[in-house]
């Protein structure tokens, strides 16, 4: 029979004293020490990009195994709560709003904080994120998606909604749930945030909308902007759009 190590925790159901997890991250502390110093210098001398997020996201789990008491935060951070509510300041749309927390998500799977199986599962936990911090994005409309997913982002939207007005059971945070989707991402890649999936996840929902569409969109947010702007920012942005173009016609002749 196999033996449990002396201050064995178990995880799952949290029948655990401080004194063995205290005596359980001593005992790792020393021979994890010298790991993490060795995969710190190779994510700062790797000149492979995907080799530097390999070693980094392989010296957080070290940390992680380290200290049984941490776990990867994947709530919205401040700073990525503050740009969303910038940009309603500013007049943008719900989806720009959203589009902050799905930036954050991607930066946190390159860091190698977390992975996801698809590009659409990282997108989806950015608008996941959005929804439960207030932003007005509604869930998506019946037949424009699975209807799992569509019963997925309204129960987010209600959690961000509704916890503003009344501490009712959606605004709280089951913490049991909460290591589980932690764990279950740790254990995804990272090739979801690559430059090659986002371009071809892009690509793929431009070809879903019509021309009409496409211009339509780009024409408001081109407004909301100049409503933003001082009469200086949009002549330095002429300007620039100018020697753009001065230097693509020179390229080509």
């Amino acid at each position: 029979m196999r033996l449990r190590p002396s201050g064995y925790l178990n995880y799952c159901d949290g029948r655990t004293s401080g004194e063995a997890t205290a005596r359980l991250a001593a005992n790792r502390k020393d021979r994890s020490e010298k790991l993490i110093a060795r995969l710190a210098r190779r994510v700062r001398t790797s000149r492979d990009g995907r080799l530097s997020v390999v070693f980094h996201r392989m010296a957080i789990l070290v940390k992680i195994w380290t200290d049984p008491t941490q776990e990867i935060d994947i709530m919205p951070e401040k700073k990525t709560i503050e740009r969303a509510k910038r940009d309603k300041r500013e007049g943008k749309s719900a989806s720009t709003q959203a589009g902050e927390f799905v930036k954050e998500t991607i930066d946190h799977i390159r860091e190698g904080k977390h992975g996801a199986r698809s590009t659409k599962q990282a997108i989806a936990i950015g608008l996941s994120k959005a929804r439960r911090a207030g932003v007005d994005l509604p869930p998506p409309k019946k037949g424009k998606t699975s209807e799992k997913t569509r019963r997925s982002a309204q129960t987010a939207y209600r959690a961000g909604h509704s916890a503003k007005k009344n501490h009712s059971r959606h605004g709280e945070v089951n913490p049991r749930r909460s290591r589980a989707v932690t764990k279950a991402l740790q254990r995804e890649g990272n090739e979801a945030a690559s430059t090659e999936s986002l371009s071809r996840q892009t690509t793929r929902q431009a070809h879903r909308r019509t021309s009409v569409e496409r211009s339509t969109s780009a024409k408001k947010g081109a407004r909301t902007r100049m409503a933003h702007q001082t009469p200086a920012e949009r002549r330095a942005i002429g300007r620039k759009a100018a020697r753009t173009r001065k230097a693509h016609r020179a390229a080509r002749t």
